[in-house]
């Protein structure tokens, strides 16, 4: 039997993706009606970009728990000749990507305008069009389900990892002051699993990613979703992998300076989807009275 697709004519045969971004979006959309083997490929492609980017055939089977041949069988599925030209794409990807920390100082050495002041300066910029964003950003009707969906819980556990941990910490800061019972998803005892598990059908879940996207937030969130445990989440692109495990989710892609990524939008976001959630909740507490 042919594959149907390399059997339509060259003028019907659907157009491979170019760009990295465009292979997300292909892979978010058929990861749905995939095998479950091409599934478990699909799923660690997505959390795992640099990993397959780097990675041999056997090392990404291994790691993503197929065999090797379903990434080739994956590969076809998206319409590539083999896996090799789909990983070209994944690579493509690590060169397009932000530049590391020390290239970021070197750019910054490298304006025209140098000191202290000027970097204060550009950082004020740049808060000030993320900040100019976020209204526009942001769907009231989104905001105000998601508002009910955390003030109805019981316990509100809140997943932020790595660059996403400032807004968490501030969130659970600002649940404990203002009396709204809620569980940060981050231990150095590393026992995060164990407190997911008593999450219960009563409670709920905020999480936060920005790419790189932190692995073990996409799982957890997709662990909390797969009990039914409702998640609302703060990502910067609907192709990020947590989109698929929220029942709401904002895209808010913050300015950087120099290569140096703020967090003004989403802390702000934060806050006041932490101070709505308790004026929702004393809303119920008098309509029950």
């Amino acid at each position: 039997m042919t594959d149907e697709s390399t059997s339509l004519p060259p003028s019907l045969a659907p157009s491979l993706p170019t760009t990295f971004d465009e292979l997300k979006s292909l892979i978010l959309k058929r990861k749905g009606t995939l095998p479950k083997r091409l599934r478990q490929v699909a799923v660690f492609a997505l959390d795992h970009p640099d990993d397959v980017a780097f990675g041999t055939v056997a090392t990404i089977a291994a790691a993503s728990q197929v065999q090797p041949s379903a990434l080739v069988r994956f590969a076809q599925s998206l319409g590539f000749e083999g896996f090799s030209s789909l990983q070209a794409l994944f690579r493509d990807r690590l060169r397009e990507r932000k530049p590391d920390y020390e290239e970021r100082l070197n750019a910054l050495r490298d304006t025209q305008e140098h000191g202290s002041q000027a970097i204060l300066h550009g950082f004020l910029a740049a808060a000030r069009r993320s900040l100019d964003k976020l209204a526009g950003a942001v769907d009231p009707g989104a905001f105000e389900r998601s508002v009910k969906i955390l003030a109805g819980a019981e316990t509100i556990y809140i997943i932020a990892k790595r660059r996403s941990y400032p807004i968490g910490s501030y969130m659970a800061y600002a649940f404990g002051k203002l009396g709204i019972r809620s569980q940060i998803v981050g231990t150095a005892a590393g026992i995060d699993d164990d407190i997911l598990r008593l999450a219960g059908p009563k409670d709920a879940a905020f999480a936060a990613s920005f790419s790189p996207y932190a692995s073990e937030s996409v799982a957890q969130a997709r662990s909390l979703s797969a009990r039914d445990i409702p998640v609302v989440s703060l990502t910067d692109s609907a192709f990020s992998p947590l989109v698929e495990s929220s029942s709401e989710w904002f895209e808010l892609a913050e300015a950087d300076h120099a290569g140096f990524r703020l967090l003004s939008a989403s802390m702000a976001f934060a806050m006041a989807l932490t101070v709505a959630i308790a004026e929702e909740r004393q809303a119920m507490a008098e309509n029950k009275e």
